[in-house]
């Protein structure tokens, strides 16, 4: 692990801000409804800190770069954001930046927080430098596995495009359904949306798990399985979590209810997190995701760091197994984890949830992790 001096370890004591690079994908093709979210969650956090006298008399300042879901553009951020001397760097929705970001967070002695990606190679090594509040993959697909198995659905079709992530995934479920009498089929996304509808009928597949991006390719699979009546009875699934968002439905209608995915907040919130979810409603004129909710407990976890540890990069790092944060979905703490390089909470709240087809604008808790 390289350690090389902070240029941020001397103490201001000027009231100048305290500057926190924020990475988020905000525009295609990146995830920008996601990245939307997550921003939202970070800037109510920062306005609150400040709002209540900031760090020892200093505000929060987000410097916000957009990732555009480039992992090269998001290592190219965490240096600028290095040389403009900010404490640490914050968030992330897609896996494979923030596995960028991480890498070199870690070259360059950045603390990185990250917020909502789940693989569970972040880093190809142990690292001190970067911690995460989002479950990973392994934990919330095996659980996901779980509610498929429990709902009877053993053949697995699965369509999926290159990338790390998806590849993965598909990792975690085969070998957590392998033993339990379940199989997986892996598809090629780039087929026709009737020719993946015949692959599952010629493989009796029971589920269809959408290992794609949104919009392209998953509207139109999901629209041709829907009107394939040969696949009345196939469950299709999105474990990523696409239908959390309100673009899914806008695109999708009826098709996107009965979709389950995987979202990572508890049944019932506490006051603390019934609090924060009517502030960011407000904000994003919509129900707040997930995502948003770990855009604003990365940022209460590092205002707790600050306030106790200051603003030195080496002594932001140090703190992650200290950490005590009540955040929204219940204590947050950071401990390591076998097979995960970085400190990890162990477990933020994780349930299946899906649209009800009935009711599609609400959400339904199918199974709890």
């Amino acid at each position: 692990m390289n350690t090389p001096p902070s240029p941020s370890g001397a103490e201001h004591t000027d009231g100048s801000p305290i500057r926190l690079g924020a990475l988020v994908p905000l525009t295609r093709p990146g995830w920008a409804e996601a990245g939307r979210h997550l921003l939202a969650g970070l800037d109510l956090a920062v306005r609150e800190v400040n709002d209540a006298g900031g760090i020892d008399g200093r505000p929060l300042e987000l410097v916000v770069r957009d990732t555009a879901a480039d992992p090269e553009r998001a290592a190219a951020a965490v240096d600028e954001l290095a040389d403009l001397g900010v404490a640490a760097v914050v968030g992330e929705y897609h896996s494979v930046v923030a596995r960028a970001a991480a890498a070199r967070a870690d070259a360059l002695g950045m603390p990185f927080l990250c917020s909502s990606a789940v693989l569970d190679a972040l880093t190809e090594e142990p690292t001190e430098w970067v911690a995460r509040l989002a479950p990973a993959q392994s934990h919330g697909w095996r659980i996901y596995a779980d509610f498929l198995l429990g709902a009877g659905r053993r053949r697995i079709a699965v369509a999926t495009q290159p990338s790390v992530y998806w590849t993965s995934g598909t990792r975690v479920l085969r070998d957590h359904l392998a033993p339990r009498g379940g199989t997986v089929l892996e598809l090629d996304a780039s087929l026709t949306p009737e020719a993946l509808c015949d692959a599952l009928v010629d493989h009796g597949a029971t589920a269809l798990l959408l290992l794609v991006g949104h919009p392209e390719p998953a509207v139109p699979i999901v629209r041709a399985v829907r009107s394939d009546r040969r696949l009345a009875e196939i469950l299709i699934g999105a474990p990523a979590g696409q239908p959390e968002f309100a673009e899914w439905a806008a695109a999708l209608g009826e098709d996107g209810a009965g979709v389950p995915f995987l979202r990572y907040l508890p049944e019932r919130l506490g006051p603390l997190g019934e609090r924060v979810g009517k502030e960011l409603r407000e904000r994003l004129g919509e129900a707040p995701s997930f995502v948003a909710f770990e855009g604003w407990d990365t940022v209460a976890v590092l205002a707790a760091v600050l306030r106790s540890h200051g603003t030195d990069r080496a002594a932001v790092a140090a703190s992650w197994p200290r950490v005590a944060v009540e955040g929204t979905r219940g204590p947050i703490r950071f401990s390591r984890t076998p097979g995960i390089g970085v400190w990890q909470w162990v477990w933020a709240p994780v349930h299946v949830v899906d649209r009800d087809p009935a009711e599609p604008d609400r959400l339904r808790v199918l199974h709890a992790g």
